[in-house]
């Protein structure tokens, strides 16, 4: 299987002719989706999901299927982009990967803001894609993407964050809002208190699991 990160919090799975793609927002790379029948979205703002471009996928591609929280998952239909809703508990087969929904709720900004929905996914029981959320499957995670930077979210957390889940491998995710000198501050961090073998992926960079 493997791994490849794009812009912010896209991540795209593949093995063999297999392929999807998670949260694909506003700034990922079109390449990202070339021969994507498949999307998971973890939750409904603009950095992981697209609904134009999902809405001009669909239309070139009858065979474009989404999976995404309800709220998110109305928008898509007014959109006209096919879409199937998942909730946690949920066990889903996503172009021929097992995939768990786990969580439930993003992360709090600020007086209980933004209060959505967000899942998270595991993918054949290794590799974890937490969205905006740090919330800790019941699973032995091999893989981990930990969100390095958001209004939500303090780098302490994250640290603690990787350490709960204890993933082999861990690798940054989330984290287009950080500058050169904040992607390098960040890393050194997680490379020095994560006790998981850290690695940043650049866009379009991948890893084999």
């Amino acid at each position: 299987m493997r791994v490849t990160k794009y812009t912010h919090a896209c991540v795209r799975v593949d093995e063999g002719d297999r392929a999807f793609l998670l949260d694909p927002g506003i700034w990922v790379e079109p390449d990202a989706y070339e021969g994507i029948d498949e999307i998971l979205i973890t939750h409904e703002h603009v950095d992981h999901v697209d609904a134009d471009a999902l809405r001009e996928r669909a239309a070139r591609n009858s065979a474009l299927l989404v999976r995404a929280p309800e709220a998110i998952a109305q928008t898509l239909r007014e959109a006209d982009v096919p879409v199937e809703v998942v909730a946690p508990g949920d066990a889903l087969t996503v172009a021929g990967f097992a995939v768990a929904v786990v969580g439930g709720q993003h992360a709090e900004i600020y007086e209980g803001l933004p209060g959505c929905a967000n899942v998270g996914y595991v993918v054949e029981g290794r590799v974890y894609h937490p969205g905006d959320a740090l919330f800790v499957p019941d699973a032995d995670i091999e893989v981990l993407m930990v969100p390095a930077s958001a209004p939500w979210l303090k780098l302490a957390e994250a640290i603690d964050f990787v350490r709960a889940v204890g993933a082999a491998r861990t690798f940054p995710i989330h984290d287009a809002l950080l500058s050169d000198k904040g992607q390098a501050l960040t890393d050194r961090w997680f490379d020095m208190k994560g006790h998981s073998a850290y690695a940043r992926l650049a866009p379009g960079e991948s890893l084999d699991v």
